[in-house]
């Protein structure tokens, strides 16, 4: 960094990818838990995932946020999605492979992708 001007230019460039901005732009909140026990599980790639799908469909009404602990360790990692109504659907163990399927089905479509939610998997 050589300038104030172009540290404020990485900053504005990241917010764009990491997608930080006030949730009342923004139908759709797709939140991956990223405590050490998230990250441990591979949270790490689902969220890069997450961002990555959300780009490629040019989704500009969805932010993708990581958040700590969100006190379900044995189900990680862990994505959290809130709706435009505020409804909120907990999907756990998920992979890279998964975002996909959850992002068209879920976030473009609508419908929970049920298998993989907390209730369907809390055995």
């Amino acid at each position: 960094m050589k300038s104030l001007a172009e540290l404020q230019a990485l900053r504005d460039e990241m917010k764009t990818k990491v997608g930080v901005r006030r949730d009342s732009e923004h139908r759709i909140r797709i939140v991956v838990g990223m405590a050490t026990c998230g990250i441990a599980a591979g949270a790490r790639p689902v969220l890069a995932a997450c961002i990555k799908e959300v780009e490629t469909r040019k989704l500009t009404d969805v932010v993708v946020a990581q958040t700590g602990c969100i006190g379900i360790c044995q189900f990680e990692p862990v994505v959290e999605i809130y709706d435009a109504d505020g409804s909120k659907t907990t999907y756990v163990h998920v992979t890279p492979e998964k975002v996909p399927k959850i992002i068209a089905q879920h976030v473009v479509n609508g419908s929970p992708v049920v298998e993989y939610t907390i209730g369907a998997n809390a055995k």
